[in-house]
């Protein structure tokens, strides 16, 4: 940090740093650092301001021990707008008229024709591959900020990546948690959201956003001009039944595909192809469960979120079914995880989300990790009985990463846990079987073999093993090339921060764009002010 500040002492000088005063909630407050409430200390939200923008910051201090002094606990500072280029919200917000007369001007319609189709020539500055909610939300972001960027995707319709999942999915995550930048959801909006309504809620805010979005689009060639710094984009897209063929030279890419890469599916194992039953699949295939269906029998392979949904739809149609654990799982109930977690940031009558975010991305990782294994701990105290009922059961549990739970297999794995909405229970009840810790050897006609020589007769086999790393999906995109100039993806690097997602990937026009709602969110900001530094001249690529 000293390096990177002392190498770029104009860009990065503190003009000002204060406390905000701005509302109640900024002010300093005494309160607890940590998620149990055992240790009390003051924070404050933080304004300041550099040569080249503004920003916002929390600090939080707490009494030494040792000399009963107040010290800095935590000191989190990040930018939130560029000088000459803030966001064109509120008193910035556009006429969306010009009086008078205009003689030849259009209308809304007919602008939105021309700016959405690029009929007039122009280039997007930024094309973002993928309409998920990293993608929407980094599209807004550039929106905003006067960057052109194009959003293209694969799916006939916005939402479409949830729409095709399995029939019964819901959000595991409560709204507050999942607001989109701009464009909350309203009041009467379920605490959980339904994957179709989700779907229809991601069309809505892309039009209302006037994003720029090419459906049933994909590129067939990316090649980047590193002496022009820009990229050749050849692609493919079916509009109103017919076939075109566009090329593109934005500056910059982003890839917005999710933090997961493609499915994780068995392929090559022991008869995988011999299978006579209804139903085998990958768990992003499984449409849904069969109604009235007492009597058949299906097994699904994988102990974490998909798995127990579909297992539990599967017990809701009649199904004998069984879940394949095949290693341990961290479990924790949705009212017991989501209280101690996000109480007080992400609830009913909480702080605005912004707030909520900065508060809640202020503490460093390592820091986080730390704080999070008294929060498990407290969690599993809650959800005693529901643990002890699956450890009975023959459930294999485990509390996270060095016990530091849920977040922190999130961020380090991407997957390995379960919020229990239901099915935990089922296992408890043995309504679902459990087939633990034995590793399946072959897929038969009509069931499936293990390595302690058991078989489990099965009409649908449904495979919830997961996806693998953001950068194979980037590898079929752009091609070993371009994916061997990517850094790892995902988990933490040597300091602590998630591994080149939403900032330099190692590729000077190529940037990644994922994760969950709340990440997207407020990641989307940060890098969207990147592109936007770059593409304005305020930093080199080299400078950030």
């Amino acid at each position: 940090m000293a390096s990177f500040l002392s190498s770029h002492p104009k860009k990065c000088r503190l003009l000002s740093l204060s406390l905000d005063d701005s509302s109640a909630l900024r002010k300093p407050t005494v309160a607890p650092i940590d998620f149990v409430g055992d240790v009390q200390g003051i924070s404050s939200f933080l304004t300041l301001e550099t040569d080249v923008g503004r920003g916002r910051g929390i600090v939080r201090l707490c009494k030494d021990s040792n000399d009963g002094q107040w010290k800095a606990f935590t000191l989190f500072t990040a930018m939130h707008e560029l000088k000459g280029y803030e966001e064109t919200t509120g008193y910035r917000r556009p006429e969306g008229v010009q009086h008078g007369g205009n003689p030849g001007r259009q209308n809304w319609k007919d602008r939105r024709e021309v700016e959405s189709e690029y009929k007039d020539g122009r280039e997007p500055t930024v094309l973002i591959i993928g309409s998920g909610q990293a993608g929407l939300t980094v599209a807004a972001r550039l929106k905003q900020l006067g960057v052109d960027a194009l959003l293209i995707d694969q799916n006939a319709r916005i939402g479409d990546n949830w729409r095709q999942r399995y029939h019964h999915l819901v959000l595991h995550d409560p709204i507050w948690y999942d607001h989109l930048p701009y464009l909350p959801f309203p009041e009467f909006w379920p605490k959980f959201t339904p994957k179709d309504k989700l779907a229809d809620w991601f069309e809505t805010y892309a039009s209302s956003l006037e994003l720029n979005c090419w459906l049933s689009a994909k590129t067939t060639s990316l090649t980047y001009d590193d002496a022009k710094k820009q990229w050749t984009v050849e692609l493919d897209r079916t509009k109103d039944g017919k076939l075109e063929t566009r090329t593109l030279h934005p500056r910059f890419v982003v890839q917005a595909t999710g933090h997961s890469g493609g499915k994780n599916f068995p392929s090559s194992m022991t008869g995988i192809n011999d299978f006579k039953g209804d139903v085998l699949c990958h768990s992003s295939e499984f449409v849904g469960a069969k109604p009235n269906s007492q009597g058949k029998k299906a097994i699904v392979v994988g102990g974490c979120n998909s798995g127990h949904d579909i297992a539990q739809d599967y017990f809701e149609n009649g199904y004998d079914v069984t879940l394949v654990q095949r290693s341990s799982t961290y479990v924790m109930s949705s009212e017991a995880g989501l209280q101690v977690l996000l109480g007080g940031l992400y609830e009913e009558g909480g702080p605005p989300t912004e707030d909520a975010d900065l508060a809640f991305m202020s503490i460093p990782n390592p820091i986080l990790k730390r704080l999070h294994v008294d929060a498990t701990k407290e969690i599993a105290k809650r959800d005693e009985k529901l643990l002890n009922g699956l450890t009975k059961a023959g459930f294999m549990l485990d509390a996270g990463p060095d016990d530091s739970g849920l977040f922190m297999k999130y961020f380090q794995r991407g997957g390995g846990y379960y919020i229990d909405v239901g099915a935990s229970q089922l296992i408890v009840d043995g309504k679902i079987k459990l087939k633990q810790g034995v590793e399946i050897t072959s897929v038969n006609a009509h069931s499936l073999s293990f390595a302690d020589g058991t078989e489990l007769p099965a009409d649908e086999i449904v495979f919830a093993t997961g996806y693998s790393n953001m950068r194979e999906t980037c590898r079929k995109i752009f091609g070993d090339e371009t994916a061997e100039r990517v850094k790892d993806v995902w988990g933490f690097d040597e300091e602590g921060e998630i591994r080149t997602m939403w900032r330099r990937t190692g590729h000077e026009g190529l940037w990644l764009m994922g994760g969950n709602f709340c990440l997207a969110r407020y990641y989307s900001r940060m890098l969207a002010l990147q592109l936007k530094a770059l593409a304005e001249g305020v930093m080199k690529y080299d400078e950030m």
